[in-house]
């Protein structure tokens, strides 16, 4: 089912070019600043933070806190965000120099459990900031990829975060299988497909990618048809996917 679905949708849609980002610390902040707040509001974070010269580790390491506060405010939550930016930075520093590639350098297990060690990282976060940011070989789950999932009966709904990342990873593992097709045939004229930006043409493994564009679609699919609440079926390139497509998911 899962490889039915990406097949689907990229067939539908091609390739999303996330994360939209120019530098991987970008990506990074942005991972953080997204908890908890839509994309709009962290894009006004981040552009508040790059018109100040401070979207880099430097940059936030330099800066005092209760600046940072203001510049991260439109995220939401934003004394916790400036925190943990800054949290990461403190570990960065601690454990790897300051030095972005050495972190990126580190086994992919190794460097999860450390994100994951620090203060308001989930594994969300944790697993954005290494697919996206570091370009490990890691599935991105997040509220949609479950709400897909569910609906199409490829999960119950007590299935945890790692049950779900490793049944998707799996159902993708042979990547040619798999791959994303160019081809674009039913763009909502709401839907907004990023331009390519530095962070998603960084070279990556094949099934890195192929991660990295399931999560970008089933991020699609969530906001413009599977709806938590009224989800718009009818019009959505996943309906002959339904365990029954004739009766429509509540």
């Amino acid at each position: 089912m899962v490889r039915k679905i990406y097949r689907k949708l990229s067939h539908s849609w091609g390739p999303q070019h996330w994360w939209p980002a120019e530098t991987s610390f970008e990506v990074i902040a942005g991972a953080i600043l997204t908890q908890n707040t839509s994309w709009t509001n962290v894009e006004r974070a981040l552009g508040s933070l790059r018109q100040a010269g401070v979207l880099s580790v430097e940059g936030i390491r330099a800066i005092p806190v209760l600046e940072l506060e203001q510049l991260v405010r439109s995220s939401g939550y934003y004394r916790q965000k400036a925190d943990r930016l800054k949290g990461f930075v403190s570990f960065l520093d601690d454990r790897y120099g300051g030095s972005l590639q050495k972190m990126f350098a580190t086994p992919t297990e190794t460097l999860r459990a450390e994100l994951l060690s620090l203060k308001g990282v989930g594994h969300e976060t944790a697993d954005s900031i290494l697919l996206y940011a570091a370009n490990h070989e890691i599935f991105v789950v997040d509220a949609y990829t479950r709400r897909i999932l569910l609906r199409h009966g490829a999960i119950t709904d007590s299935a945890k975060y790692d049950d779900v990342r490793l049944l998707v990873e799996d159902a993708l593992r042979d990547a040619m299988a798999a791959k994303p097709s160019s081809m674009k045939t039913s763009l909502p004229a709401r839907m907004i497909i990023h331009e390519p930006s530095v962070a998603s043409q960084a070279r990556r493994s094949s099934l890195g990618q192929i991660y990295n564009e399931m999560h970008g679609l089933l991020v699609q699919a969530g906001k413009h048809y599977c709806l938590k609440a009224a989800p718009n079926c009818l019009k959505c390139p996943l309906r002959s996917l339904l365990p029954d497509p004739g009766k429509l998911p509540t």
